[in-house]
């Protein structure tokens, strides 16, 4: 049966695609690629031969007609998507076209722009007795967030909360988060992590939609916003001298690990 990869290829940079990815890109004889999310260097990593066919003004109804003519051709087709296929990449609707078509699918995937982020500031989002938990949602636009997953309820866990799509709306957002955080809460900005012309910055709550406003920010931006980003000094159990586990008998106790 002709198989699509869809495939992950990270936020941006070329030396962050998983090796799977890289063979699926190298070997391609089409790729259909979200032109307005990926930087031009990652397409080029595939043969001369290599049909590439930008997506950035196309609907599904055109996309999916491509990508099953192509396959039913017997070539290797890619459909390469930024970051991680199965967040926010609209392939649920694409794997099922395929699959009535009778084509089979892979997916591939590929770090996310938050864990990008998290890497470029040198930052841990789950801090002991401060955090254990990440959320990644976005702001209710155009796309509606369903009413129990509404930001107001995730920003009452005082988690790591990672929005994306979310810029055009961030007055909005910074007011509802204000209600939940403290105004001192740190928020990393990334704008294009990872590319060539990537811009982070930390900045307090309060200052959020200010700080976005002033750089002009409305697309391919992060906010992670967490009290983990405020702390240096808790620690985690793991490798605390005093803690047992499977591998390792406490310092403290002659006992044996559960």
């Amino acid at each position: 049966m002709n198989k699509v990869s869809i495939v992950g290829a990270g936020p941006g940079s070329i030396d962050l695609m998983t090796l799977r990815a890289l063979d699926r890109i190298k070997n391609a004889d089409v790729i259909i690629w979200t032109d307005s999310l990926l930087p031009n260097e990652i397409t080029e990593l595939s043969s001369e031969s290599c049909e590439k066919i930008k997506t950035s003004s196309l609907t599904l109804e055109e996309i999916l007609p491509l990508l099953i003519k192509k396959a039913k051709e017997g070539k290797k087709v890619v459909r390469l998507h930024d970051g991680d296929p199965c967040l926010f990449g609209a392939i649920s609707e694409q794997i099922n076209g395929l699959k009535e078509a009778g084509l089979d699918v892979e997916v591939i995937p590929g770090i996310s722009a938050y864990q990008a982020t998290a890497a470029s500031l040198k930052a841990e989002l789950t801090i002991p007795d401060i955090t254990q938990t990440i959320i990644l949602s976005r702001a209710s636009g155009r796309t509606k967030v369903p009413e129990t997953q509404k930001l107001e309820k995730l920003a009452a866990l005082n988690a790591s909360l990672c929005l994306y799509l979310s810029a055009r709306h961030i007055k909005k957002v910074e007011n509802t988060l204000l209600k939940y955080y403290p105004s001192n809460t740190l928020v990393a900005i990334a704008y294009r992590v990872s590319w060539k012309d990537e811009w982070t910055k930390i900045v307090e709550l309060k200052d959020m939609a200010q700080t976005s406003i002033n750089k002009g920010l409305e697309r391919t931006t992060l906010y992670i916003i967490s009290p983990a980003l405020n702390n240096t000094k808790n620690r985690s159990q793991l490798y605390n001298p005093s803690h047992n586990h499977l591998f390792r008998e406490s310092k403290n106790s002659k006992n044996k690990p559960d």
